[in-house]
């Protein structure tokens, strides 16, 4: 059983999807330090990673502000690399989060298939708050639980987003050329998301 696996996808993977990328590894690593299981283990439970819609940033570091705020709030930027994003990373991933409504899109266009598990991140966060955690698999820190109680998620979510519209807060700004405040604060937005996530999936 492979871990449950989130793409998170932005335009250059530099900025916002590199800090939801490992924003949400880190809420994931909290989660399990709470329920005094081994933090490493985190890789086997959840893959989080990223890529862009725009590729011509493949191979660079994260943007120096966006590592900055990654680092300062107890994750790590080890091993980072932009890449431009490829329809098999979509089809091997169990919920794609895209900063904007454009970029999920485009996520969508690439692979039809996968539009009840693509959601721009804000609007993710928002229908998660909504859900009754009462109904979902049982909650354990095992790769199959997760994996199971993840995808009855991103079901549920597809599920309470029927006949809602996007709102413009859903979406992400662009940090990039911006000072270290708009990055604070879009990775503020993120940890909307991405830690009532890893709660849901490890309460």
């Amino acid at each position: 059983m492979p871990p449950f696996t989130v793409l998170h996808v932005c335009m250059g993977n530099i900025c916002r999807s590199p800090m939801a990328e490992r924003l949400l590894v880190l809420a994931v690593r909290e989660r399990l330090v709470r329920r005094d299981v081994d933090p490493p283990r985190a890789d086997e439970l959840l893959h989080s990673h990223s890529a862009g819609t725009g590729g011509w940033h493949a191979g660079e570091e994260m943007n120096p502000p966006a590592a900055r705020q990654v680092i300062t709030r107890g994750g790590s930027t080890a091993g980072f690399a932009a890449r431009k994003l490829r329809s098999d990373h979509i089809d091997a991933a169990d919920l794609v989060l895209t900063a904007t409504a454009d970029q999920q899109e485009y996520v969508v266009a690439l692979r039809p298939d996968a539009a009840s598990r693509t959601f721009v991140l804000g609007e993710f966060g928002r229908l998660l708050a909504t859900l009754d955690p009462a109904g979902l698999p049982a909650a354990e820190a095992t790769p199959q639980a997760v994996h199971a109680r993840g995808v009855a998620v991103v079901e549920a979510v597809h599920a309470a987003r029927q006949g809602s519209a996007l709102l413009p807060t859903d979406d992400l700004d662009d940090p990039w050329g911006r000072g270290d405040q708009c990055f604070t604060r879009v990775a503020d937005e993120i940890e909307e998301t991405v830690q009532p996530l890893a709660v849901i999936l490890l309460p």
